[in-house]
């Protein structure tokens, strides 16, 4: 399970999060888990919203994944996000503003436990190059299962290798995902070119 443990340092007042990095098979209900609460957060982005996504690991069939849904959602203005951040706060997520990409509004959700459940990756119509990036490499990990299954055992390895480090857990993967992004990107610009 994927709980946040904050621990804030007496002497510097540094908030430092913990997560326990839970790496679990791929699950079935992560695709009707996903449909059913992307309903609730259509209707809190209303007439602003273009479409979502569901992206990341539970998005690609069997594969090992943290069990947190990912969901991309793309909007028409994204300062009209800034507006509706208290109708999406209403469904049990917070907000984090840009949270290192520029041009988004991330969102995060925990359950009752503190585990987190789900992602917002909200993005303008006009962002293409990251509404292509998260895309690409969804749908290639599906068309490349021999790459994907890659994935999979490297994000097994780094779970075991960091099972209370968040982010030695993500630093590990950087390098394999930057690799598969590339190769995804030019294999999507190609499936476009030949459609």
């Amino acid at each position: 399970m994927a709980k946040c443990i904050i621990f804030i340092a007496q002497t510097t007042g540094l908030v430092i999060m913990a997560m326990k990095v839970e790496i679990v098979p791929h699950d079935p209900a992560w695709r009707g888990k996903f449909e059913n609460e992307s309903k609730q957060v259509a209707f809190a982005f209303g007439e602003n919203l273009v479409v979502i996504h569901h992206i990341g690991s539970t998005a690609i069939p069997n594969i090992h994944a943290k069990p947190i849904i990912d969901m991309l959602v793309e909007v028409k203005d994204i300062a009209k996000v800034d507006q509706q951040t208290d109708a999406i706060a209403a469904l049990g997520y917070e907000g984090m503003g840009e949270f290192g990409i520029p041009g988004r509004r991330y969102f995060r959700k925990h359950d009752t436990t503190g585990t987190r459940t789900h992602h917002i990756h909200t993005f303008a119509l006009s962002s293409s190059t990251e509404i292509t990036r998260h895309l690409a490499f969804r749908d290639y990990m599906i068309a490349y299962p021999e790459d994907a299954h890659k994935y999979s055992e490297l994000k097994r390895q780094l779970a075991k290798q960091y099972p209370d480090d968040i982010y030695g857990y993500m630093d590990g993967k950087d390098g394999f995902i930057k690799e598969m992004q590339t190769k995804a990107v030019a294999w999507w610009a190609a499936q476009k070119l030949e459609s």
